[in-house]
């Protein structure tokens, strides 16, 4: 987010998705926090928005929970 850009605020957020067997999410909570809510909101707002292809269990879709790390750097590489 801008404001976070412009406070120098960086970290990594732990997600907990959990994604139906259409590939659509079906929450997102915040498991560890960035240690600043602007980045969780926003890495949450953003992966709401997603599609995912959904985890396969003898060859048919599944619905499946997984943790995935969003990480804000001001790093330019």
């Amino acid at each position: 987010p801008p404001v976070s850009r412009s406070k120098r605020e960086q970290g990594t957020v732990l997600l907990k998705v959990c994604v139906a067997a259409s590939g659509a999410v079906d929450s997102v909570d915040v498991a560890k926090t960035s240690g600043y809510q602007r980045l969780d909101r926003a890495a949450s707002d953003t992966v709401e928005r997603w599609r995912f292809h959904p985890a396969r269990r003898s060859g048919q879709a599944v619905a499946m929970c997984y943790q995935l790390p969003i990480r804000f750097s001001l790093d330019q590489h």
